[in-house]
Parts: structure tokens; C-alpha cells; sequence
């Protein structure tokens, strides 16, 4: 009786065991998630503390103040390379990485193959769509990566669009990448929006309509005053003086701004406008609205870069009514463009991203009347009389061909040419350099590993460098130095005014939250592409923000 019950046990355990093994049907595998339009924004010279040097003055509904309650704020973000300018900001916003790997060294650079001065998006092979001048001979050629844009092209089969738009063309041009379906940027000879037949050979119908509407005219029409009294500017420097610059004109010296006189003929100076971020913020949502953008079965992507800022900070520093109430303007219209995305895309729909390219250091005049250390530095001088240094030694002109990104660009091929020592040549510029009260350190950059400074500024310094692109010899301003005139002021070294940038996180699977741990700029591509489960861009050297994964 015993061995007929385990026989029968047994066999029913061979049953069972069988039946488990029989494939069963499983449903299909759940889509991927993504939200329907990413967004990214870059509001060109914004220094972190914008953020909060205005926020009580900031709308309650408004932008910024919306960013910073229902969004993720890194708090900590810092560029990790210099020479900080706009198109290594760009670049590496969208890319993941940095100028070493991108080629985007700066803004302009000196290519040692080329033996000649390089526009980073320039390209003669293409030509304008929209315009006849050499506006349009652009496209991201030079830049070696591809961006995140890129990548959701490719993930999705093309089948993604995604448009890049900037008053700047490299602003336009480099986060948009290489397979945009288009970018546009804005043609100051003509007053309209243009692109390149490297993206097509016409413009569409929505871009005509835009330009066809004249809103620049009717921007010049209305000046510019400030928005609220200007006795409330309290924040700001409200009196002319002579360390600012005049870019509307010799006699605009202070605020209301009347542009009359610039209406159907200086189409450039919206630019130093508050209106030239209205212009742009006008045009994306013609973009999203002409391209149907997140209206697909795939998910979009937009950039766009908010050029003015630069133009305006550039000539009236910091510290200005100027910017302040271009800050003030720029919250209320990002609410507004908030407000637009969640009734066309769907409020939760869209994933967007607010940072800087870089910041900006304090107009030099500014500090010195407060009793802190500044001044100015002039290349071109210094380049001059370190020429005649070198022809007096080594009997040659123009051994230096460039300084362009804080770097002694010597002129390679003619050294090896005479057979000249350019060890021997070398270390004169770098003594040279280093005697000038305005220069902290000067180094040969081939001595880099060795050289008596910080890791920080050895990690920023070698993420920068491109030995086709880059210079002989580096050299770092001391604090609050900059590389100017006697107005106006600029950015571009390893300082936290020019390096700690926002970044926040706002829309689809973002929680609200901040962090105070640091990342950087390189951070951003990756962080999206494990947000959409793409990959990362070709290049990329950032991590991860964990922080603000769902």
C-alpha cells in the first residue's frame, strides 16, 4: 500500500512539474515612458544667484518662483572646464561632456592644422535659408560628439523632431545637433529668423509667418522702460556711469531706453534688449506649434537658448537695473510659456530644464569704487609687445598668432619651419607672461600634471584643452581680472562667478526637491537620457543626478 502511494506521489509530481514547464502567453511588454516634449532652456550669462538675488520680487506665479517650488533645483552646479564662453556651454550642456572631447574649445579658436582662426560653427559650405548674407554659412560640423538630441533621434528611428532656436547661431546651432530637423537663429543685418541648407533649402511656412510680422519693429515702438517704478530697483545700480558700455546708442545712457529711431533699420540692437528673449520665447512656441512638436507617438525635443542676457549683462554688468529688470521681464514670460506648454502639450507632459552657459564676473570699474580688487587685462597689447620680445630673441615676427581662451597660441608650423627652438621659445612667454601684474599663474600647458596649482583648476584647465585647437602656453587672471576695456565686462576663467550656473528640473516624473551636492554641467545629458532610457551621447564624461530620478 505504501510503495502504490509514493509511485502515485511521484507521478503526480512529474505532472505538476510538467505542466509548470509549459510556456505560458505573457502579455506584451508595457511602452517605454517618456513624456511627450523635452525642453531644454539655456539663459545665456546667468550666474546662479539670479535665482534668488530677485526671487522676492519675482511673481508668485510666475517662472522662476514656479521652478523653484514645483521643480528640482541643483544648487551646486559648476562648469568643469574653462575657458568658460558660450559655445563650450552650449556644447557640453547637450553632449555630456567637455571641449577636449567635443572640439568646441571656444568660442573661436586657432586651429594648429588649419593654421588659421576658426568661428566654432562656421562652415563654407553651406549657405543661408532666409537671408543673403554670410549669416547662414553655419552648422554644428565642428563639434565632434553627437547631443542628446542626437541620441533620441537615433532611439526612436528618427522618427523624434527636434528644432534648435537661439538669436545667437551657435546658442541655436550646437544643442540642436547634428540631425536637427532644423536650427534658427536670428540675422541682425535683416531682421528675420534664418538657417542653413545644411538643415533644408527653405524655410517653413511658420517661420515666414513669424518673420513676416515685424516684431521687432513693434518692440522698438514701445522702448524700453522699466517694468515696474525704477525707484524699486533697490537691488541694482540705478545711475549712469562711465565703466558701462552704450550698446543703443551714445547718448542711452540710462533708463526709459526710446528705440524709435532704430525701427526698419538697426535690427541688431534687440539683442541688448529685454525683447530680444520676448522675440525668441515667441518663436519656440511658433516652433511648437508649426512642427506640432509632442503631438507624435515619440517624444520631441526643443531647445532653446535665451541670448539677450549675454548682450545686456556684457555692456551693463551684474549689478544693473538693466538686468534686473530684464530678470523681472524673464520671469514673468517664462510663467507665461509654462502656461502655454501646459494647455498645448499637457501640464506633466513636458520635461524641461532651465541652466546657464556660464556666468559673469562684475564689471572691474563696479569693484573698485566698493574698494575690492579688480582690473582688466588687454590681450591684444600683451600679444603685441610679447611679439616684439620674441623678434628682438629669436629674430622673427609674429611668433604668437593668437590668445584667444587664455591661451599663447604660437605659430607652430613657422617654428618648425626655421628649425627654431620652441622649448627655448616657450619658456620666454611663459616668463613673459607670468611678469605681468595681471596674471596669477602662466604655464607651459604640456606641463600641466606638474605645475603648482589646485586639482580643480588642473581638472577645468585639461577638460578644455584640444592640443589642434588650444594654445602653447596657459595663463589665469588673478579674481575679478578680466580680459577687457574700460567698460563692460565678460567671463570665461575658473571663478564661481563664472562657473556656478543654475539648474533646475521642472515637468514630467520631476518632484519637487533640492540638493546642495555638487554636480556639474556634463551631469545634464546623461541625466535626460536615463530619464527617456537612451542612450547617453557619444562623448559623454558626466554622471548620473540620481537625485532627481523617479
Amino acid at each position: 500500500m505504501l510503495q502504490r502511494f509514493v509511485l502515485v506521489y511521484m507521478a503526480s509530481l512529474a505532472i505538476s512539474g510538467a505542466k509548470a514547464q509549459v510556456p505560458q502567453k505573457t502579455a506584451a511588454p508595457a511602452g517605454i515612458n517618456r513624456p511627450k516634449l523635452v525642453i531644454g532652456m539655456v539663459v545665456d550669462q546667468m550666474r546662479w544667484d539670479f535665482l534668488y538675488r530677485y526671487q522676492d520680487r519675482y511673481q508668485a506665479n510666475g517662472g522662476f518662483n514656479r521652478l523653484l517650488k514645483q521643480g528640482f533645483s541643483n544648487e551646486n552646479a559648476f562648469i568643469p572646464y574653462a575657458p568658460t564662453v558660450t559655445a563650450c556651454g552650449h556644447s557640453t550642456i547637450y553632449t555630456g561632456s567637455v571641449p577636449a572631447i567635443t572640439g568646441i574649445t571656444g568660442n573661436a579658436w586657432y586651429d594648429q592644422r588649419l593654421n588659421r582662426t576658426v568661428y566654432c560653427v562656421e562652415d563654407a559650405s553651406v549657405t543661408a535659408v532666409g537671408s543673403n548674407s554670410k549669416a547662414g554659412q553655419m552648422s554644428p560640423r565642428n563639434m565632434h560628439t553627437t547631443t542628446i538630441g542626437d541620441e533620441l533621434k537615433l532611439a526612436t528611428n528618427f522618427r523624434s523632431k527636434l528644432i534648435g532656436i537661439a538669436i545667437k547661431d551657435r546658442g541655436g546651432i550646437l544643442p540642436a545637433g547634428h540631425s536637427a530637423n532644423a536650427a534658427y537663429w536670428y540675422d541682425g543685418s535683416t531682421g528675420n529668423w534664418i538657417t542653413s541648407t545644411y538643415y533644408r533649402s527653405d524655410l517653413p511656412a511658420w517661420v515666414n509667418d513669424f518673420n513676416a510680422a515685424k516684431w521687432v519693429d513693434k518692440y522698438y515702438e514701445t522702448g524700453w522702460q522699466t517694468l515696474y517704478p525704477i525707484d524699486t530697483y533697490v537691488n541694482s545700480e540705478r545711475e549712469a556711469k562711465p565703466y558701462k558700455s552704450k550698446p543703443l546708442g551714445a547718448n542711452a545712457t540710462a533708463h526709459p531706453y526710446d528705440l524709435k529711431g532704430m525701427i526698419g533699420k538697426n535690427y541688431g540692437a534687440i539683442a541688448a534688449t529685454p525683447f530680444g528673449n520676448t522675440l525668441t520665447l515667441e518663436l519656440a512656441k511658433a516652433a511648437i506649434k508649426g512642427e506640432a512638436l509632442g503631438k507624435g507617438t515619440v517624444t520631441d525635443m526643443l531647445t532653446v537658448s535665451l541670448s539677450s542676457p549675454d548682450y545686456i549683462g556684457h555692456s551693463f554688468g551684474p549689478n544693473s537695473v538693466e538686468i534686473e529688470d530684464t530678470y523681472l521681464r524673464l520671469d514673468k514670460e517664462l510663467g507665461d510659456f509654462f502656461n502655454f506648454l501646459d494647455k498645448e502639450i499637457g501640464k506633466g507632459q513636458y520635461l524641461f530644464f532651465i541652466s546657464a552657459d556660464h556666468g559673469v564676473a562684475h564689471i572691474p570699474g563696479f569693484m573698485k569704487e566698493h574698494k575690492i580688487p579688480a582690473g582688466t587685462f588687454d590681450d591684444g597689447k600683451c600679444s603685441g609687445a610679447l611679439n616684439a620680445l620674441l623678434k628682438e630673441k629669436y629674430g622673427q615676427p609674429n611668433l604668437v598668432v593668437s590668445m584667444y581662451n587664455y591661451q599663447v597660441h604660437l605659430n607652430r608650423k613657422l617654428i618648425d619651419s626655421l628649425g627654431l627652438d620652441k622649448e627655448k621659445i616657450t619658456e620666454t612667454v611663459v616668463r613673459y607672461m607670468q611678469a605681468q601684474p595681471e596674471v596669477m599663474r602662466s604655464f607651459d600647458i604640456a606641463e600641466l600634471s606638474e605645475t603648482t596649482l589646485p586639482d580643480k583648476l588642473k581638472t577645468m584647465i585639461a577638460n578644455g584643452y584640444d592640443p589642434n585647437r588650444g594654445g602653447d602656453v596657459q595663463f589665469i587672471l588673478y579674481p575679478q581680472y578680466i580680459d577687457g576695456g574700460a567698460s563692460g565686462t565678460t567671463h570665461g576663467l575658473w571663478n564661481p562667478y563664472d562657473a556656478h550656473i543654475p539648474l533646475v528640473w521642472y515637468g514630467w516624473n520631476i518632484k519637487p526637491g533640492r540638493s546642495n551636492k555638487e554636480v556639474t554641467m556634463s551631469d545634464i545629458a546623461p541625466t535626460i537620457a536615463a530619464l527617456l532610457h537612451i542612450q547617453m551621447p557619444n562623448g559623454t564624461v558626466g554622471k548620473v543626478i540620481e537625485a532627481i530620478l523617479p
